[in-house]
């Protein structure tokens, strides 16, 4: 019993510290105006990004070997960014397509590097379509969603491993860490969903902002959902909106953005 009160006690004494720093670390967003919880600067954003772009090559095949292609890309992404106020954010933007023909893909790491696969460029038939994918990935730039996801995962990692030794069972180890694991990724997911749409609207404002029809942004989501297959996982399970209801948000968002 006297074990049994240590690890509960010990547990507490965790799960109180991954609270207190996660929470004690607050910044006020400069372009969005939001408060998050982020541990990291912007410096250390742009480090983390510019050190993860050759890993990321690697991954994909390397870069796309077409520098025409390259900089078409790269064009698209500095109008959105030089006529929006992102341009008053403390990223250095750089855009790559990556060699990759098989996965329909886009993404951005944190301080402003982001990445479109070769895949998904192909299926893209106009410069608003290519804005609409890039002014999402400027989103999750600029609402730092990659920086908060990283404080969310120090959380729960420290919870989980909270809960693992309060409630460890001599008898059957690792049964309560699998479980705190389980429900520290589910947790996990909201976020993902909330940084989508987040990215969506915003993706929708950049667009209107530089010039390109927004409505090109519903048209990404059909070659999206198109791109999927009838046998996509359900909304509740996947870090993504199902394309529909994206449209739906897309749609407010254009309504909003066109009436200012």
């Amino acid at each position: 019993m006297r074990s049994r009160a240590t690890r509960v006690v010990i547990g507490l004494v965790m799960a109180l510290v991954a609270l207190f720093t996660y929470f004690t670390n607050t910044q006020e967003n400069p372009v969005t105006g939001e408060k998050q919880h982020i541990s990291m600067t912007p410096e250390q954003e742009v480090q983390l990004g510019l050190e993860s772009v050759p890993q990321m090559a690697r991954e994909f095949g390397g870069l796309y070997p077409d520098e025409k292609v390259q900089q078409s890309v790269k064009r698209v992404g500095e109008k959105i960014v030089n006529a929006t106020s992102v341009k008053t954010s403390p990223y250095k933007f750089d855009f790559h397509v990556l060699a990759d023909d098989k996965i329909v893909n886009a993404f951005a790491v944190p301080g402003g590097q982001i990445f479109i696969t070769a895949a998904l460029l192909d299926k893209l038939k106009s410069e608003d379509q290519l804005a609409g994918v890039l002014g999402h990935e400027i989103t999750h730039v600029v609402g730092r969603h990659s920086a908060e996801q990283i404080a969310q995962q120090q959380l729960t990692q420290g919870l989980a491993g909270a809960a693992a030794v309060a409630t460890e069972d001599p008898n059957s180890p690792g049964r309560s860490s699998a479980i705190a694991a389980y429900v520290a990724n589910l947790i996990g997911l909201k976020y993902g969903r909330d940084d989508e749409i987040e990215s969506d609207q915003l993706g929708v404002r950049w667009m209107i902002e530089s010039g390109y029809k927004p409505e090109a942004m519903i048209e990404v989501m059909e070659i999206l959902k198109a791109a999927g297959g009838p046998n996509r996982p359900s909304e509740f399970m996947s870090s993504h909106p199902d394309p529909d209801n994206r449209i739906e948000r897309i749609k407010e968002a254009i309504a909003k953005y066109k009436g200012k």
